[in-house]
């Protein structure tokens, strides 16, 4: 979800930064690429012991509630998400979400604008708020249990995964699956040649590929 159909890594980055900044620390890109795709206590403990942040990982996780509440309403779909989602809720493909986002984050990203969108998404599994998503990515589990909840009971190899991050898609790999990755422009190509198949945008993707219908416009 974050980074791939809404905007929200951005919105994270300037939440971290608004917190961090006022203890002198800078929250890097390096710092971020680490991070993306891992639930929220992992995050909140290494970002406060990389940083070295007068703050418990609870109450960092305290104040990224507060800049959450504040930036998270004002996000905005990705490039190519929107068409993506409702052409494969149209041709009746099964499709599920699968974020390391909190259940509550969730509801503050999408609420406001994106309800409807979201609801083509008949399963949705929430990394940091699902007990049986032990570890967060790079391990597979949120993956395997996302793929889990479609009654078609696919096989592995039968899931495509859409991804951003690196992490993500060696979660998405270690699960047996294929995975797309659409990449910041800023992460470093070597980092995206495990993907499957490494995209500018969403746009560009050509259902066809995977078996897929292709889009019609």
């Amino acid at each position: 979800m974050d980074g791939l159909i809404l905007n929200t890594e951005h919105l994270y980055t300037v939440a971290f930064q608004n917190i961090v900044s006022r203890y002198g620390k800078n929250y890097t890109f390096e710092l971020k690429m680490r991070l993306m795709g891992s639930q929220s206590h992992e995050l909140a403990k290494i970002i406060t012991e990389e940083l070295e942040l007068p703050l418990t990982p609870d109450e960092f996780l305290v104040e990224t509630r507060k800049q959450f509440q504040e930036l998270f309403p004002q996000t905005e779909l990705m490039p190519g998400a929107e068409r993506l989602i409702r052409h494969l809720d149209n041709k009746c493909i099964p499709i599920g979400l699968a974020t390391s986002s909190s259940e509550d984050s969730y509801h503050l990203k999408v609420d406001k604008h994106h309800q409807e969108l979201f609801s083509l998404f008949p399963y949705k599994t929430f990394g940091s708020s699902d007990p049986d998503v032990a570890r967060g990515k790079p391990y597979p589990d949120i993956f395997l249990v996302a793929a889990s909840k479609f009654p078609e009971n696919p096989k592995v190899e039968q899931c495509l995964v859409f991804e951003d991050s690196v992490n993500g898609v060696r979660a998405g790999l270690a699960a047996g699956m294929q995975v797309v990755m659409v990449p910041d422009p800023r992460v470093n190509k070597i980092l995206t040649e495990e993907a499957t198949l490494v995209l500018g945008s969403l746009e560009e993707f050509k259902p066809e590929l995977f078996g897929l219908p292709p889009f019609e416009d």
